[in-house]
């Protein structure tokens, strides 16, 4: 069980949303609840969270814009999305406005459990001895990890938790070949297609803040995984 860590759902569906918060209460989490787009923004600016689990369709404002939004305050908060369109398009749109994961319509509490651990065991709810704690030095770039920033010539980049938790891995394995399977296990909890489409999106992310410094590349193995190549 996770020792009270605070979470914002956000759910049009009154019958899945009193199952869905009925069930997360019993796993020891403290739960805020709103059914549109609009009170969400307006607890989610009140209040402080540990991670945010939103319906696409919600009335007033809907999932895209409400993340879109959180991410303007947030960086750092993972959001989850849960939905029922599934098509690859949905969940990419999903992922560019800054959501770290989604779960299709229809769901297991089991499920939705899995995933809120993977990102809280990565937080200050479940920290652990890593390899990089603090800052270090990535070409021109700080990295600084427990604060989840790139910082470069006087500015700092605000990175997503599971931005930094992506950076932190292929850091600590730099110049070697990392596999996508164990990027997908480590990171992402997981290692199903729609992780594996995640985990490009994110790679992406990271080569774009990373471009300006050509000291620094993350080269696709192709067929095999990825390698953060250092220079200077």
């Amino acid at each position: 069980m996770n020792s009270k860590a605070k979470i914002l759902y956000v759910e049009d569906d009154l019958t899945l949303s009193f199952v869905t918060r009925d069930n997360l209460e019993l796993h020891g989490y403290l739960i805020d609840y709103c059914e549109d787009g609009v009170e969400a923004q307006s607890l989610f600016n009140k209040n402080q969270y540990d991670i945010c689990i939103l319906d696409v369709m919600l009335p007033k404002m809907d999932g895209y814009e409400l993340a879109r939004r959180i991410r303007e305050e947030n960086q750092e908060i993972p959001i989850i999305f849960l939905t029922a369109k599934s098509t690859k398009e949905d969940k990419i749109h999903g992922l560019r406005l800054g959501a770290d994961d989604y779960i299709t319509k229809p769901f297991s509490i089991e499920e939705l459990v899995l995933k809120i651990e993977v990102f809280l065991k990565r937080s200050h709810h479940g920290q652990k001895n890593n390899v990089v704690t603090g800052e270090c030095q990535l070409g021109d770039f700080i990295f600084d990890f427990k604060n989840h920033a790139l910082k470069n010539a006087g500015k700092s980049r605000q990175l997503t938790h599971r931005e930094a938790e992506l950076l932190k891995m292929l850091y600590e394995h730099r110049d070697t070949i990392i596999k996508r399977d164990d990027i997908l296990d480590e990171v992402w909890g997981d290692n199903h297609y729609f992780a594996g489409r995640s985990l490009d999106v994110f790679i992406s992310r990271l080569r774009k803040y990373l471009s300006s410094d050509e000291k620094v590349k993350i080269e696709n193995i192709h067929n095999v995984g990825y390698r953060l190549k250092t220079k200077g």
